[in-house]
């Protein structure tokens, strides 16, 4: 989804298929032997998250990666503050993630309130929508495109899970308005996102940490109980938060295995890089 074609005018026939500037993708949930891909092309992501259960810091974290790893700008969109008693503390745990990233706090059900992100939507640009179900990625298009046949659903009353909206990844043409000639793709809820081959985007997204550790005595250090360990006395200095520390280990280990799997499957005789 998002790939652009060159189009002959006169026979309507494809003539190449251009170079994508971007591509999301993550290892296939329940087959490690594929790649999904998730979009491609984008310009800016909304990482959508509804305030209340959905909220999760480490989640954020993965989809931060994500953009980073393949030069998107990030955008976290949260939505439904009327569900959280103090919606703006839940901006500043989001934007203490990583220096510099643009939250917005938006209702997706008023035009005036998703005005602001009109602006990542101009001419050209293309904007993706990612997040678990129910967080209100549907409404959020259906507001900015003003159409009325982009179902919508809402969350279960006992635990605030959202139902499957969009099943299938759709694009769509803002056609009016100052967002006129933007496009917006829509994707379906993730609900396991894995990490492979992103460890450009895990060292920038915790640049505290990694900055950090390149002051260790050892080079190999793995920050346990090695001595000289700079992440362990910034952690008990209270320097470094041991809880993001424990999450950047945690996707520093399952980048490196992932990655380890995705080279020896390409290393295989007939294996192809990726399936969709």
């Amino acid at each position: 989804m998002g790939d652009w074609l060159l189009v002959d005018p006169n026979s309507r026939t494809i003539v190449r298929i251009l170079d994508r500037t971007s591509l999301f993708k993550r290892p296939a949930p329940g087959d490690e032997r594929r790649v999904q891909l998730i979009a491609a092309n984008v310009d800016t992501l909304f990482i959508v998250t509804a305030c209340k259960q959905d909220f999760n810091v480490a989640r954020l974290e993965r989809y931060l990666v994500l953009a980073r790893e393949v030069g998107v700008r990030p955008v976290v969109v949260l939505t439904k503050a009327d569900l959280a008693p103090e919606p703006e503390l839940l901006v500043d745990a989001a934007r203490a993630l990583q220096s510099g990233l643009r939250v917005e706090l938006v209702d997706g059900r008023d035009p005036a309130s998703v005005a602001r992100l009109v602006d990542y939507c101009g001419v050209g640009q293309t904007v993706a929508l990612v997040g678990s179900s129910g967080v209100g990625k549907s409404t959020l298009v259906k507001t900015l495109t003003g159409s009325s046949d982009i179902a919508t659903q809402a969350v279960r009353e006992d635990d605030g899970k959202g139902r499957h909206t969009t099943t299938v990844r759709e694009m769509y043409r803002l056609a009016s308005g100052a967002q006129k000639g933007g496009w917006l793709v829509d994707t379906p809820g993730m609900r396991e996102l894995q990490m492979s081959e992103v460890s450009s985007g895990v060292t920038e997204v915790f640049d505290d940490v990694t900055n950090v550790a390149l002051e260790c005595r050892f080079s190999n250090c793995t920050h346990v109980a090695e001595p000289g360990c700079a992440i362990n006395a910034a952690m008990a200095a209270g320097e470094l938060d041991p809880a993001r520390v424990a999450r950047w280990r945690k996707l520093a280990q399952e980048d490196a295995a992932n990655s380890g799997a995705a080279a020896a499957r390409r290393s295989r005789p007939g294996n192809a890089a990726s399936r969709r």
